[in-house]
This record gives C-alpha cells, sequence and structure tokens, in this order.
C-alpha cells in the first residue's frame, strides 16, 4: 500500500478519483502501475485496500503469490506482473510489462489463414433509410432486416450472395429490432416505434398477428423454447406475449433504464441490461429478481449468449465488451480494442468467436476463450448491427453508411456480409 501511494505522488495520480466514463468516446487514462494497460473506473485501488467501488473491479497490483481474484463486474481476472492479463485484450489478451508476447493458438493461426483467404465484404441494397438490425434465420437459409423507414427485408442467401426475396410493409414507424423463431426458420418478428410488434411468415409474405403494445418499441427477443415473445418499450416496460394467441401474458415496468433483454439458453432465467452499468437477472416465468450485477461502470448496453451456453457476453458505454460465466456469473476476460461505445454484439455459431462493433470504423472479431484478436473488419461509418450466421464463418452487418453518389447526406440503407472468398 505504501508503495502504490508513493507512485501515486510520484506522478500526480488521486487513486480516489473516479472519472466519470458516459457517453461519448470512452476516455482511458493509463494505470500508473501498469503502463501498457488502459486504466477503467475502479481499477485504481490495490487489491488489500478493503475499498472498492461500486462495480468492485479488481486492480492492476499483482495479487500475493498464490491469491486468485474471481472476476466480477468489470473486471477479467488478475493482472500479474510477467503473467497473463485477459483484461489488456487489446493486446491480445495480454499485459506483459516487458515480456514477449505468447504464441497464437491454433485455432486463432486457423481462423486467421481462413479470413485471410476470405476477407471480403459485398453489400447489398435493402432499405431507403438506415439499418437498424439484422438476423439470420436458424437454418442459415435467410437473413432479416428491419431499417427507419418502416420496413423489413428479407433476403436468401444464395452461394456468396443475398438475394432479395421480399419486402415486408405495415409498421407506421421505425423497424428498431427483429429476431427470428429459435427453431422455425418461416417466422419473424419485428419490434417498432408504432406501439406493435408483428409476426410475419416469409411463406406467405404477410404479416399474420399485429400485437398492440403500450410504448414506443426498441428491442425484443424470442424465448428458447419458441413459446414467448418479449418486447421492452422507451418507457423501460417490458411485455411477454404468447407466440400462439398474440395475447400479453406477463408486464413488467421497471426503475432504471432497459437497453437489452435476453432469455439465458436453458429458457428459465432472463436477463436485462440497463442505464446504470448492470445486468438484472429474473426468473423465468415466476420474474422474481434473482441477482443484479454491476458489470460496467458506465450504461450497460447490449447482451449475447454464445449458442453453447457457457458464456454471455455485454457490451457497454466504457468501450469495454465483458465476457461472463453463465453458471458462475462471473466475468472471466473483458475485450478492449473498441474506443467508443458497444453497440452490438454477436457469437459464431460454435461459440468461439466474438464480434462487437461500436461508432470505430471496424468490427472486432476475438478469440473468445483467450481474448485474442482473429480480425478487424473495416468500415467506413458506425455499425449498427452485426449477426454470424448459424452455421458458418459468415458476419452479417449494417453501418451509418451514406450515399456519396448522389446526396452525402442520404442513407444508403444496405445490409452487408463479410467472409467472402477473395476470388468471388
Amino acid at each position: 500500500m505504501e508503495a502504490f501511494v508513493t507512485i501515486c505522488k510520484k506522478i500526480n495520480f488521486n487513486p480516489f478519483f473516479l472519472p466519470s466514463l458516459g457517453g461519448g468516446r470512452a476516455a482511458r487514462p493509463q494505470c500508473p502501475l501498469c503502463p501498457t494497460r488502459p486504466l477503467v473506473t475502479g481499477h485504481q485501488l490495490p487489491w488489500n485496500s478493503g475499498l472498492r467501488t461500486p462495480g468492485n473491479p479488481p486492480p492492476c497490483v499483482p495479487p500475493p503469490a498464490g491469491r486468485r481474484i474471481r472476476a466480477s463486474a468489470g473486471r477479467a481476472g488478475s493482472c500479474r506482473a510477467g503473467g497473463s492479463c485477459v483484461r489488456a485484450a487489446g493486446r491480445g489478451g495480454r499485459c506483459r510489462r516487458g515480456g514477449a508476447g505468447m504464441a497464437l493458438s491454433p485455432y486463432v493461426q486457423a481462423m486467421q489463414e481462413l479470413f485471410r483467404a476470405n476477407t471480403r465484404s459485398r453489400e447489398f441494397p435493402a432499405h431507403g433509410a438506415k439499418v437498424h438490425s439484422v438476423a439470420w434465420s436458424c437454418c442459415g437459409r435467410r437473413l432479416a432486416s428491419g431499417s427507419f423507414d418502416k420496413t423489413a427485408s428479407v433476403f436468401l442467401l444464395e452461394k456468396d450472395r443475398l438475394v432479395k426475396e421480399n419486402n415486408y410493409r405495415g409498421h407506421g414507424d421505425s423497424v428498431d429490432q427483429l429476431c427470428w423463431h429459435p427453431s422455425n426458420p418461416d417466422l419473424f418478428v419485428t419490434a417498432s416505434g408504432d406501439k406493435t410488434i408483428r409476426i410475419w411468415d416469409v411463406r406467405t409474405t404477410k404479416c399474420i398477428a399485429t400485437v398492440n403494445t403500450k410504448g414506443e418499441n426498441i428491442n425484443i427477443c424470442w424465448s428458447p423454447d419458441g413459446q414467448t415473445i418479449a418486447v421492452g418499450n422507451k418507457d423501460d416496460v417490458v411485455t411477454f406475449i404468447d407466440a400462439k394467441t398474440h395475447r400479453s401474458k406477463a408486464e413488467e415496468q421497471f426503475k432504471f433504464e432497459v437497453n437489452e433483454i435476453s432469455w439465458n439458453n436453458d429458457n428459465n432465467m432472463f436477463f436485462l441490461t440497463n442505464g446504470n452499468g448492470c445486468i438484472n437477472i429474473l426468473s423465468y416465468p415466476e420474474l422474481k429478481p434473482i441477482q443484479s450485477i454491476n458489470a460496467h461502470p458506465s450504461n450497460c448496453i447490449c447482451i449475447k449468449f454464445d449458442p453453447m451456453g457457457k458464456y454471455f457476453a455485454t457490451g457497454s458505454a466504457d468501450a469495454l465488451v465483458s465476457l461472463w460465466d453463465v453458471d458462475e456469473l462471473v466475468c472471466v476476460r473483458c475485450f478492449s480494442r473498441l474506443d467508443w461505445p458497444v453497440r452490438t454484439l454477436s457469437f459464431s455459431h460454435d461459440g468461439k468467436m466474438l464480434a462487437s462493433a461500436s461508432e470505430d470504423h471496424f468490427i472486432d472479431i476475438a478469440e473468445v476463450e483467450t481474448g485474442e484478436k482473429l480480425w478487424e473488419v473495416q468500415c467506413e461509418s458506425p455499425t449498427f448491427t452485426v449477426a454470424w450466421h448459424p452455421k458458418r464463418p459468415l458476419l452479417a452487418f449494417a453501418c451509418d453508411d451514406k450515399d456519396g453518389k448522389y446526396d452525402s447526406s442520404r442513407e444508403a440503407g444496405t445490409v452487408k456480409l463479410f467472409g467472402l472468398p477473395n476470388d468471388s
């Protein structure tokens, strides 16, 4: 502790000053004890000081030999001098003070080789305005997109290109999010600011149900068993709708800002990310509070579960992506290569890759188990949404692109695919 205070005095650093990480570019000062590692709110305090921030993350100060600090709330394991530090994901999951880098894992090498041969991205016209959401059907044959132009589009994947199958009209306001039925490849649902959700059947190209809700809807998800649809609105009300009768089963009003919602893979817990940086967990179907986890020091924006049911990930306004163990509900790793608030996440079909995106002009693709950087998908503008194909290393995404040919302010409304063969 004395050594820590001495260092703080030398560099004029206040260890009890916790900078605010709100919207905009995430400011991350350097840690005084580990210069290669950016500092996040709460990381200033030594592990044995007895002083913890609300997020309770671990410091950069290495713990005594043999002591393992379990991760929690914005932390990603320990940082041992000369050892590994998964918090420093910007360096491939390592924080080595003066040490050499670790060899890449065989999986990382194999995927980098694959992407070198399949590095092409291609865009496809989809809408007349910006695309807010993209999602693959469970079989991977179709890709759906929702847009500010009040419509949804569905594409067929044919070899290495998307062919537009149909455009779905009926909403009176922006389509902010959509998702597919977890096991029926013909059904998808859209959430709109017009205070309705609509269920569509691609076989009939018509809306088979319209459900009125109490507010402007901004997020939606379908339960893993396919029986329930949950939709959240701008008033922080989440409504649970029976997918067969199309009637409301339950409704919950929350006293905090609800950003994104999701069931776990076992269908027995319901997760919400909120504006206080927390993950709120409810039992399902009882909807009783189980736990509230201080995941980030600022707004917790998005959440995704990996297909294997081992992890879930959250993205925050602090520009960090944190990876959590589903069973133990502890954070095992953080990814810090992005500099802007994390808007969107997606796990690959095998659960081994995690794509994350923000206002940075690239999409970060990381190996889940190590935090190693696999690839960067270059973009010309901020990315709104990403979605891995359910069977292939093919990434769909949409950005805030402009149609510069005729009007530099006109939104392009395109959907893009990354992972196409270079010679296609």
